[in-house]
């Protein structure tokens, strides 16, 4: 559904009206059910409250479920250490990338920087006072305060990335453009993320256990009665998901 995903990822809250307009008029009770019983903050980039930058997923949980799926049944000990080899491992290749990168951004964010610069190019720029810019040109004028780093179209204040009026206004400005980047972009906080080393627990006999720790008696926990049958090694859905069924015939039933 195209005007859903246009919904969500719109900057601007007069776009996701009319994208939301059209859902309404196609999908009255999906509309309905998105508004009142989801919320749109907890869907839509424009109205979530807090700083979300790029990211559309509010369910990190699952990324790391999905990761752990062949582990699950493992004992608490070999669980732990199953997560830590595979941290220590997405660290260390992450690191290596990290010391390859010769751009002020990280790769993902310099690709989708560079290509803005072309795009900036030929937009006329009006100073309207020491720090604001009205930016012409395309199909979306821009109001760009380079001080508070904000602009009319909402994707500099929201993605903490100069968009293209941003650009056009740092240059009129003679301002870098890449001061205007949010810091959490950049190499040096790329470097400072993975910069630590993920080290293995070791061997129970060479931990060093404070004496108040090692004479603490931890009893087991309750063990209730299991029920019936094999026992449930997937999740339980969440509110508003659905499972995909198969019938007898191997077809798959419920919603796409």
């Amino acid at each position: 559904m195209g005007s859903y995903w246009s919904a969500v990822n719109a900057y601007r809250c007069e776009d996701f009206a009319g994208y939301m307009t059209e859902i309404s008029h196609r999908y009255p009770r999906v509309a309905e059910y998105l508004e009142n019983e989801v919320g749109f903050e907890k869907w839509s980039r424009c109205h979530y409250p807090g700083l979300r930058y790029n990211i559309t997923t509010t369910n990190m949980v699952e990324s790391l479920n999905s990761m752990l799926v062949n582990a699950r049944d493992f004992s608490y000990v070999a669980l732990l250490d199953v997560i830590q080899e595979k941290m220590s491992k997405w660290w260390n290749d992450r690191r290596i990338v990290v010391m390859a990168i010769t751009a002020p951004l990280t790769p993902s964010r310099e690709s989708e920087f560079r290509p803005r610069f072309a795009q900036s190019n030929g937009r006329h720029t009006l100073q309207l006072n020491p720090v604001t810019y009205h930016v012409k040109g395309g199909e979306l004028e821009g109001v760009v305060d380079i001080f508070n780093k904000t602009c009319a179209c909402k994707e500099f204040d929201i993605d903490k990335l100069p968009c293209v009026h941003a650009i056009a206004a740092a240059h009129h400005a003679q301002v870098s453009v890449y001061s205007l980047v949010s810091p959490y972009y950049t190499k040096e906080y790329y470097v400072l993320a993975y910069g630590k080393t993920i080290y293995p627990v070791g061997s129970q006999s060479q931990w060093d256990v404070p004496n108040e720790v090692a004479t603490r008696v931890v009893l087991p926990r309750e063990v209730k009665e299991r029920k019936r049958g094999r026992p449930k090694t997937s999740r339980f859905p969440s509110v508003g998901e659905f499972r995909k069924r198969k019938n007898r015939c191997g077809l798959r039933l419920g919603p796409k």
